[in-house]
């Protein structure tokens, strides 16, 4: 199954963050704590880490995009066979 994972909050006044770059394409495997973008905050820059291990499915933000803390900021599928579904669903 693929899930949406949201965009974290790395301090107290954090309320956003800028997409800098991702550093995955879509359909390679990844795992829990292999990093996957680098985001900006508005005090330090943070990369951003996968929570799972599974099949980077989508990035829902490109790099430049503010993304508010919470809102949805990729897909991560459970295993290839999820990712070929969400694929095939796109």
């Amino acid at each position: 199954m693929a899930e949406t994972y949201p965009m974290p909050k790395w301090g107290l006044s954090m309320e956003e963050g800028v997409i800098s770059e991702w550093q995955i394409e879509p359909g390679q495997a990844v795992t829990e704590g292999q990093v996957l973008a680098v985001v900006e905050t508005d005090k330090i820059e943070v990369e951003l880490e996968a929570p799972v291990d599974g099949v980077f499915a989508k990035a829902l933000a490109a790099p430049g995009d503010e993304v508010a803390v919470g809102a949805p900021v990729m897909v991560i599928a459970g295993d290839q066979a999820d990712y070929d579904s969400f694929a095939a669903g796109s």
